[in-house]
């Protein structure tokens, strides 16, 4: 008898989730695991499921020399509990997005125009990578270390798509120096001494 309450329970509560169409984000409440809580539908409009700001080129002057325009819960709330967002990644000569994870999602990236040599390295520390032209598209898998380089003579163009709404980021190099865990334990888990770590912490503005 109990078990077959709890599978009406459940069958109520799964045509209860497929009913509802959507769940425009409340970005004016708190991001839980699951996401944001949802707008009232009588105050959701067009202007949540539409985004224009992959349509601009993002300001490449920076250290990196690219920029990336999200289009993630945060800007675009209308991507809220429907498991997919997307950015415009903008790579410089000579840009690179160095080594990085996203803890919440899968990438896909798709050159738009340009030479983009992008690569992964797996748990068992073997690494794909080749250089995509335009057309090409490549996977990066969650949580994944991975990067994305400038391989042309002119700037390059890419769009990627995450399968969250929220997919996370922490880039490699500014976890180790552009925080202030102290020297000799950077030194000690990266085997690199003291003056090269100095020169990184100098360079990403970490301390210690």
């Amino acid at each position: 008898m109990l078990h077959s309450l709890f599978l009406f329970s459940l069958i109520l509560t799964s045509n209860h989730v497929l009913a509802q169409d959507f769940c425009v984000a409340n970005l004016k409440g708190v991001q839980t695991p699951s996401g944001y809580a949802c707008k009232k539908e009588a105050v959701v409009t067009i202007d949540d499921f539409v985004f224009t700001g992959l349509g601009l080129e993002g300001n490449t002057s920076n250290i990196i020399n690219a920029a990336v325009t999200p289009a993630f819960v945060a800007q675009y709330p209308g991507v809220n509990g429907l498991g997919i967002s997307a950015a415009r990644l903008d790579l410089a000569l000579g840009g690179v997005v160095p080594m990085h994870t996203h803890p919440a999602a899968t990438e896909l990236l798709y050159v738009v125009h340009g030479h983009i040599t992008a690569g992964f390295i797996s748990s068992s520390n073997k690494v794909y990578y080749r250089t995509l032209k335009r057309g090409d598209i490549m996977i990066f898998p969650q949580g994944l270390l991975h990067f994305q380089i400038n391989a042309g003579k002119k700037p390059s163009l890419a769009i990627v798509n995450f399968n969250s709404p929220s997919p996370g980021l922490q880039i490699l190099d500014f976890a180790l120096f552009a925080n202030d865990l102290p020297s000799s334990l950077v030194e000690k888990t990266t085997f690199l001494d003291d003056a090269q770590v100095k020169k990184l912490k100098g360079v990403l503005g970490g301390t210690g």
